[in-house]
């Protein structure tokens, strides 16, 4: 769904990506607006390298094309939207600059203005590797729904860059001040992003292997149940075929496979550069097998019948939004992508109900395992 964000300079058409009509949510939020608003009534000078972190869909980055930002995102599927929503009001999509959050930041930051993450970890790590390019000019400004916006979320601006405020709240949103200061960005501790541990015990072939995580990922620091439970149930024996990790995360479940099986050809997916790059380190960390590690919407990259078999731990969030779309997509995906017999095997939380979804999708749904709070389902792509 296409709407219209209106801010100081004009009003701006914008969508989610991918963009889907029967969508109703938004692609900007009262948060976008508020900074907008308080960057043109404050006078704010616009000038030198501005750089946007975390916009969730690009509506800051649209907004502020005039000034040729530089967008820094960990999300593939916000660098999609940021570029089609440039285009849709008209402007260049190569005037912005799109980073990842994996890319090394510009030299020198004089605007930073950081649309608060939902993950306190990714906002940790991002403002540590801003900090040598802050500098003491350099105007920070914040932005989040109140909700979003927490102690230690200031506590955290305090630490790494300087003097930190917040505003009174409009529409539910507010907006943090940070005045940097040379002798704290100097003082600060060293970046504890990427966190490695080891994986416990009772989980089958990946017992007491190294995990690495980067900022950001689902449960950074330990092993999230979900995935434990999966573990102990994976398919056994690929035959050697083209195993895809679909929303792999940090990439347990794709390196237990190639663990398994060596011939197998393991292919790791998410839409996350954090993701994708602590899947990468974690396997690197386990084997030195070969396998391909895509940034990307789900399974549309992959030829239709170029797959044997799909293993998934699908989000139930977008952006703070709880919706299942991402799960259908992927089901969807994985059956196009499927060879005729191959099979998708997905973990979820009972009450989610994924077996309804994929009997609509699939016209089949197995139960594999399951306890008080969890499934394994498998189902498998019949005829062509």
């Amino acid at each position: 769904m296409s709407d219209r964000m209106t801010a100081p300079w004009g009003e701006y058409a914008l969508a989610r990506h991918p963009e889907d009509p029967r969508d109703r949510l938004r692609a900007w939020d009262a948060s976008d607006a508020y900074l907008l608003r308080h960057l043109a009534a404050s006078g704010t000078p616009l000038e030198g390298t501005v750089v946007v972190v975390g916009d969730r869909w690009g509506a800051l980055t649209t907004a502020l094309a005039g000034h040729r930002p530089t967008q820094i995102t960990d999300s593939f599927l916000t660098r999609e939207a940021t570029r089609a929503n440039l285009a849709r009001n008209g402007t260049d999509p190569d005037t912005a600059r799109l980073l990842t959050t994996q890319d090394p930041p510009p030299d020198r930051v004089d605007v930073l203005l950081v649309r608060v993450p939902k993950s306190l970890a990714l906002l940790e790590d991002q403002l540590h590797r801003l900090a040598p390019a802050v500098h003491e000019g350099t105007v920070v400004v914040g932005t989040g729904m109140v909700k979003e916006i927490h102690t230690s979320t200031l506590k955290l601006f305090e630490r790494i860059l300087g003097p930190t405020r917040t505003s009174l709240a409009e529409q539910k949103a507010r907006l943090i001040h940070c005045t940097p200061d040379a002798d704290v960005v100097r003082a600060r501790e060293a970046d504890p992003w990427p966190y490695t541990y080891e994986l416990p015990d009772g989980i089958g072939t990946l017992a007491g292997r190294t995990v690495v995580n980067h900022a950001g990922v689902f449960c950074a620091d330990r092993l999230d149940i979900g995935t434990r439970f999966f573990l102990r149930h994976l398919p056994r024996g690929s035959g050697g075929g083209r195993v895809v990790d679909l929303g792999c995360g940090n990439g347990v479940v794709g390196t237990a496979v190639a663990l398994d099986d060596p011939d197998a050809e393991v292919v790791f997916v998410d839409e996350s550069y954090q993701a994708v790059a602590s899947a990468e380190a974690t396997y690197r960390a386990n084997t030195d097998g070969r396998a391909e590690f895509r940034v990307g919407d789900g399974m549309a990259g992959f030829a239709p019948g170029s797959v044997d078999l799909v293993l998934n731990n699908p989000p139930f969030h977008s952006h703070q939004a709880t919706t299942d779309a991402t799960a259908w997509r992927m089901f969807t995906g994985a059956r196009r992508a499927l060879r005729p017999g191959g099979e998708l095997w997905v973990v979820g939380n009972r009450h989610l109900g994924y077996h309804v979804k994929l009997r609509r999708i699939f016209g089949n749904s197995r139960l594999v395992a399951g306890d008080a709070k969890f499934v394994v389902l498998r189902a498998v792509k019949r005829g062509s």
